[in-house]
């Protein structure tokens, strides 16, 4: 079925883009933002399918928001389309009428996938009936019933020896005051003594049967869980098949037409295993269609529809870039041979980093570091804070730089000449004694004017470097905030970070637990615009030798 979809809209005002779009970093294309407005439109008043994006309160389903994505393609007869894609699967399926279908199906009824899928369900079921099993229950509560009567009964008899000892050292006393004969006293301090032994050995008992009892019930469980751990282990050998197997399915092709399947294309470009659910974004699955049907790729975007999950940022209707984990090999592959935008961090490998010098001592050197720089070298790009100064000051030892701020981020750096004032510096920021502010303009109205933010932080396995929140393992993550002007809907807010998590203060800005509005310019958890609006405006630290408490201002460059 020819799933190309007919702009509705006149597109003689627009041109075609020079190039095709880099999917990690892009603003969209105008035909791009066609198709995506189109796109939405239909999401709004479709009756395809029933799927809850958490977009009308009153529904009880759990909300599943999704990714979207929409490739603008060139037939053969070069009029142009447009094709359109989800990530995952849809209303529990992989196909639906308007969109491209999956580059490999798993949920195909008569497939390898399903009678796998049986047999690892037999094995779950396997496993949850030992599990449930009331021999298994029965030995569990017996072994917690003997743990409790052993406290019970050790703490009872600790009590005892307790009291009688006390008794005892008041008798020894009584015996010293009374002034007996030696041959007087040695009869009754050894009765005294020995009563203490009887108690110590009444307690060694004690533990000795309580030992006995526990490693009895302890063996019987061990059998059990054994048990249990075979089909575990059994389980896990089959999935592991199974996912090898499912992988060797995805096979995607490229602008030149090559061919590979996904485990050739991690290991080639990252000598890594896919993780699960590789394969199953949007745009892959958007480019593969348009290969297949000897379409040619236009333009692409991708957006997010309905309510964020609570541990990430997404919002409705907005368009993000490619996720990394996933797709960063597998697109890496798939756009070979087409005319792609620039990476910019590549773009910027050759820019000039200028050392803004806001303070300089012997031990010292704190600069202004200009936006969109790295602090430290990257994957893609080596131009850094740290190679500049590497390179301009040879002579200084240890890791230089004593915290980073994030690419975008303009401000102040502290660097270290040397390694004993770097470490004296990085124990003041293990201990949270060194205070910093930062300006940033947000992209909305705040009704509570100031407030704490706390939301423990973790990165995003699947696409680094955006940062998750979990409750689980996130690090605790803790952001003063109080807003200094507010103009046009938007807001000059001061922010007092009590932690320094990665992206702490865009991710406390942008979640719905948070101020629920981005920072300006954030093109990971907002919108992307010239730039974006945070600045490391004040460190206050003491001096790693006089012990002087210093302050470093740096005003931001924009304002409301």
């Amino acid at each position: 079925m020819n799933k190309v979809i007919s702009f509705k809209t006149d597109l003689s005002n627009l041109s075609l883009p020079d190039l095709f779009t880099f999917p990690f970093y892009y603003d969209p294309h105008p035909l791009a933002k066609l198709a995506m407005l189109e796109l939405q439109n239909y999401l709004i008043h479709q009756k395809d399918f029933d799927h809850t994006f958490g977009l009308n309160e009153e529904n009880e389903k759990l909300p599943i928001g999704k990714m979207f994505g929409v490739l603008v393609v060139q037939k053969p007869d070069k009029t142009l389309g447009y094709l359109a894609a989800f990530s995952g699967k849809l209303a529990n399926s992989n196909h639906h009428t308007l969109f491209v279908p999956p580059v490999f199906d798993i949920l195909e009824n008569q497939g390898f996938y399903k009678k796998e899928e049986q047999n690892l369900n037999e094995l779950n079921k396997k496993i949850e009936n030992l599990f449930h099993a009331d021999s298994y229950i029965e030995l569990l509560k017996q072994k917690e019933n003997q743990i409790l009567l052993h406290q019970v009964e050790i703490g009872l008899l600790k009590k005892r020896i307790k009291e009688n000892k006390k008794q005892r050292d008041e008798k020894r006393k009584e015996i010293e005051l009374r002034q007996l004969k030696i041959v007087e006293k040695i009869p009754i301090l050894n009765t005294l003594n020995d009563e203490s032994k009887v108690e110590q050995l009444k307690l060694k008992n004690c533990k000795k049967i309580f030992n006995q009892n526990i490693l009895s019930i302890n063996k019987a469980i061990e059998k059990w869980e054994q048990k249990i751990e075979k089909f575990k282990k059994l389980r896990a050998e089959k999935s592991m098949i199974l996912q090898k197997k499912i992988f060797q399915h995805y096979t995607f092709k490229n602008a030149l037409l090559e061919e590979k399947n996904i485990l050739d294309v991690f290991i080639d470009y990252k000598n890594e295993y896919p993780p699960a659910g590789a394969g199953e974004c949007a745009a892959p699955k958007l480019l593969q269609y348009a290969y297949i049907n000897n379409l040619k790729p236009i333009c692409l975007a991708e957006f997010w529809w309905g309510k964020s999950p609570l541990s990430e940022v997404r919002k409705h209707g907005q368009f993000y870039p490619a996720c990394k984990s996933k797709c960063e090999p597998i697109l890496s592959f798939m756009l070979k041979g087409l005319q792609v935008d620039k990476n910019p961090m590549i773009e910027n490998e050759n820019q000039e980093i200028r050392l803004e010098i806001l303070f300089e001592d012997k031990y010292l050197f704190v600069i202004n570091k200009q936006q969109d720089c790295l602090s430290v070298p990257g994957k893609s790009s080596k131009n850094s804070i740290y190679q500049q100064i590497k390179n301009n000051f040879p002579k200084w030892t240890g890791p230089l730089l004593v915290h980073r701020l994030d690419y975008s981020t303009s401000g102040i750096l502290l660097i270290a000449k040397d390694l004993e004032t770097y470490k004296r510096l990085q124990k003041q920021f293990i201990k949270r004694s060194i205070n910093k502010k930062y300006d940033a303009i947000i992209d909305g109205v705040l009704v509570k004017k100031k407030g704490i933010i706390s939301l423990p932080l973790r990165v995003d396995l699947d696409d680094r470097p955006r940062q998750v929140v979990c409750e689980t393992y996130g690090k605790t993550a803790i952001t003063e905030y109080e807003v200094l002007n507010e103009k046009e809907n938007k807001s000059h807010v001061k922010f007092y970070p009590i932690t320094g998590r990665t992206h702490q203060l865009r991710v406390h800005s942008a979640h719905s637990l948070g101020l629920n509005t981005a920072i300006l310019g954030d093109d990971l958890y907002g919108k992307k615009a010239e730039r974006l609006y945070l600045h490391a405006s004040e460190i206050t630290f003491f001096h790693p030798y006089s012990n002087e408490r210093t302050t470093i201002v740096s005003v931001p460059k924009f304002d409301l």
